[in-house]
């Protein structure tokens, strides 16, 4: 056995998969000691072996194409439809477009595993989104029917269901555990190629700020993943889920070096909520939030940057009962130190309406403590979700890729509509891909929690938009019905 201090995990976890109790118990009393070549080569193997028949092809197919009835030809290029220079491509394959008078089904496919014997899977949201057929393909050959038990966009997290019992499965691991440098295994199906195995190392945890989903916290990995890999596993060498593969940084369409997972705690929340009640709540502070620099430290007295400054507190929230107020910087949680707005809004957004949580506050120079009983989020983002569907019409946030590909400044903002489905009210007012919308009801939006708080439920069922094309900008107003 070689030894070196740097990969002494790697030698504790080889050790555990491939030798005995005893050997084991060696090992992991010398933290100098490491997996030869090709114990390591055994330990990809033996996760391979084991993780491979849990591992499944999801064959997507929707009859509605991108395009509408009204002046946009089927072959119409969708400005969301990203190209070779997109940024984030996330790994949903490419639809097979059909001509413009006879427009074939969309056909696309991701990968995802089986969490339970009796046939629960879990994939990517945006892999089954708008699917009017799911087939399974099982590793054996098998291809199954399946359906949507329920999905979180705002994780990027689904669940589907195949009948049967006593298939091989895969349990989550405690993503809170890997370390950087940790070996990784990646399994999916990459441009239709089922099964296939790339090993990686985690390049670094809690990435954040991405603008891939509401909720982020990814593990980066170099681990090869390309388009299919999404809603595949990401496991550790115990042969345990990590993470689910999610997206790429990518110029080319395909691999570079760095691939994005949701990490497996976050995914086992949002599983368990979808599995148990068929949807997710989330916890409801009621502030808004801005991070501590150099510069509001110093307007604040603040011995050096730290906590997250509360820049308004919503009427009649949990927050606001609790008596929170404009000006108040959050420093704890629970004891726990506020690192980051995004980890804290993750940690929120995790816990179950009804927590009581106790904040550590600085107040003008005061320390106090504050409880807060959470209450139960985005009630008005649940309505928006459900109007927009009724809209029919899908956004998205506006990267700055996307922005360019639309000829936007830097300095535009709102959000960009990504979908219209043919015959739908938002069709019908004119609205089209790649329009940019800035105001709803009067109220600006620069991402998707505002537009579906300012979507909220309409007094007089109809909706204002302000809305950008190209070098216009002009009001639609919508009926809903």
């Amino acid at each position: 056995m070689l030894c070196s201090s740097p990969f002494s995990l790697v030698a504790v976890t080889c050790a555990a998969l491939l030798t005995s109790p005893q050997a084991f118990a060696q090992v992991e009393s010398n933290d100098n000691c490491i997996c030869s070549p090709e114990q390591t080569s055994k330990a990809f193997t033996a996760v391979a072996k084991k993780s491979i028949p849990a591992v499944v092809f999801i064959k997507v197919q929707s009859n509605t194409p991108d395009q509408d009835e009204n002046g946009y030809p089927y072959g119409y290029q969708n400005p969301y439809d990203f190209n070779g220079d997109d940024f984030f491509h996330r790994f949903f394959g490419m639809p097979y477009r059909g001509g413009p008078q006879k427009p074939a089904p969309q056909l696309s496919q991701g990968s995802g595993f089986l969490v339970s014997a009796d046939g629960y899977i879990m994939t990517n949201a945006h892999v089954v989104k708008g699917a009017d057929k799911i087939t399974v393909v099982l590793n054996d050959g098998r291809e199954i029917d399946a359906t949507v038990v329920g999905s979180d966009s705002h994780t990027d997290i689904a669940i589907v269901k195949i009948e049967g019992n006593d298939f091989p499965f895969i349990k989550l691991g405690d993503s809170d555990e890997i370390d950087i440098g940790e070996w990784v295994i990646a399994i999916g199906s990459p441009f239709q190629l089922e099964a296939s195995v790339t090993v990686g190392v985690v390049s670094a945890k809690g990435r954040q700020n991405l603008r891939i989903t509401d909720f982020e916290d990814f593990i980066q990995t170099d681990a090869a993943i390309n388009p299919g890999n999404s809603g595949g596993p990401l496991l550790n060498l115990k042969g345990e889920v990590v993470g689910i593969n999610t997206a790429i940084v990518s110029r080319s369409g395909g691999y570079m070096g760095i691939g994005f997972a949701i990490p497996s705690n976050m995914a086992q929340n949002i599983m368990t909520q979808i599995i148990d009640k068929g949807s997710v709540t989330r916890g409801f502070l009621g502030v808004s939030l801005q991070p501590v620099d150099k510069d509001i430290a110093d307007a604040f007295n603040l011995p050096k940057p730290e906590g997250a400054l509360v820049s308004e507190v919503i009427k009649d929230s949990p927050a606001d009962k609790a008596g929170m107020k404009q000006g108040d910087i959050i420093l704890e949680y629970d004891k726990i130190q506020v690192k980051s707005l995004q980890s804290f809004r993750n940690e929120i957004s995790l816990m179950n309406p009804g927590t009581t949580i106790h904040l550590k506050i600085n107040r003008k120079g005061q320390i106090i403590s504050i409880p807060i009983t959470l209450g139960t989020a985005s009630d008005n983002s649940i309505s928006g979700g459900n109007l927009i569907q009724k809209l029919g019409m899908e956004i998205d946030n506006l990267t700055p890729d996307l922005a360019k590909q639309l000829g936007l400044t830097q300095k535009e903002e709102g959000v960009v509509i990504t979908k219209i489905k043919p015959g739908s009210v938002a069709a019908t007012a004119g609205l089209r891909p790649g329009f940019l919308i800035q105001a709803v009801n009067h109220k600006k939006v620069t991402n998707v929690s505002e537009f579906n708080d300012a979507l909220g439920q309409p007094e007089n069922k109809r909706i204002l938009l302000l809305v950008r094309q190209g070098n216009m900008t002009r009001f639609y107003s919508i009926k809903v019905e």
